[in-house]
């Protein structure tokens, strides 16, 4: 460990490069925690001392972010990086006290996740061969290959052909945290695959370059011949989800969320569905059941003749 930082923004720097080098953090999330403590040193001065920000500093700076219109999952995320930053610096003795220690976060209304109907997912996938806006064959195979897997973008950019098994029926993916776990595709998704790839190889020849370059290692690739990135996803299904395509915009997150809620309405065990997703922990795909009944209770409101009066109440689950 450096000697103790002088100032918020060295503190902030070490900080970022021990989650990153320490703890394996994805360099999305350190990112993350990156434009949340950005804030911070903006408006409390990075060059002021470590030791003499105080919690009221704090709170200022959570005012100033409310104001400004920050809705509450977004103050919550910056208080949570806030804690994360001074929890380290007084851990490691930078700071003699923890100012964040008595910082809260703010009540957010629940928000249940976003997800597709399968007639919605059929559309979207088929898209790609409808409106033939980018590359046919690749958009088809990533589509197809995030609704049956429930993979994060992040995982899907960074899918090698190395990472699949023989029949490309699985791979291993690289999830949150450094941990892999196995994922599994579906028919549609290997054929979309094996009708991918010559083109993949042939898009790799085209710019000099082959399956040995580790440059290129990626399976998904943009025109040019190189990685797809994040980035390059989101703008591919922006563009297939927009007026262009289906007019139904979606985030790549959104298959995943369908996903999870398809396997649970099939009688999947949550559990099961919580490995296959890879949360370390049960609540979070446990928020998936509740989408489950509130589709219950609006299909019953639908068709049932006295159901238009009945409202969606929110359940707590227990095991019985």
């Amino acid at each position: 460990m450096s000697s103790c930082p002088a100032s918020l923004t060295e503190a902030v720097e070490e900080f970022l490069s021990y989650q990153l080098g320490v703890r394996c953090l994805s360099p999305n999330t350190v990112a993350g925690y990156r434009n949340d403590l950005d804030k911070l040193a903006k408006a409390l001065d990075g060059q002021r001392p470590l030791d003499s920000i105080s919690k009221e500093d704090i709170r200022y700076c959570i005012g100033e972010l409310t104001m400004a219109g920050a809705a509450a999952s977004s103050v919550n995320r910056f208080v949570a990086a806030v804690r994360s930053l001074f929890g380290y610096c007084y851990r490691y003795g930078y700071i003699k006290k923890n100012p964040a220690v008595e910082i809260h976060t703010v009540r957010q209304p629940k928000q249940l996740p976003k997800f597709m109907t399968a007639s919605e997912v059929n559309e979207l996938c088929a898209a790609p061969e409808n409106s033939a806006l980018l590359w046919v064959a690749r958009d088809k195979a990533l589509f197809t290959m995030f609704y049956s897997s429930g993979c994060r973008v992040s995982e899907i950019a960074g899918l090698t052909l190395a990472d699949f098994s023989g029949d490309y029926s699985s791979a291993i993916v690289h999830g949150k945290g450094g941990k892999d776990r196995k994922v599994f595709f579906d028919q549609d998704s290997q054929v979309a695959l094996k009708d991918y790839l010559p083109e993949r190889q042939a898009r790799l020849a085209h710019n000099g370059k082959s399956n040995n370059d580790k440059a290129v290692s990626a399976l998904f690739l943009n025109n040019h011949g190189g990685p797809l990135t994040t980035r390059g996803i989101r703008y591919i299904l922006s563009r297939y989800s927009g007026v262009e395509g289906t007019n139904n915009p979606v985030s790549p997150h959104a298959f995943r969320h369908t996903f999870a809620t398809t396997m649970l309405s099939n009688g999947a065990d949550v559990r099961i569905v919580q490995e296959m997703l890879g949360h370390s922990s049960i609540s979070t795909t446990q928020r998936y059941t509740h989408i489950t009944t509130a589709q219950l209770i609006k299909t019953y409101n639908q068709a049932h003749p006295h159901g238009g009066t009945q409202e969606i109440r929110n359940e707590k689950t227990s095991d019985s």
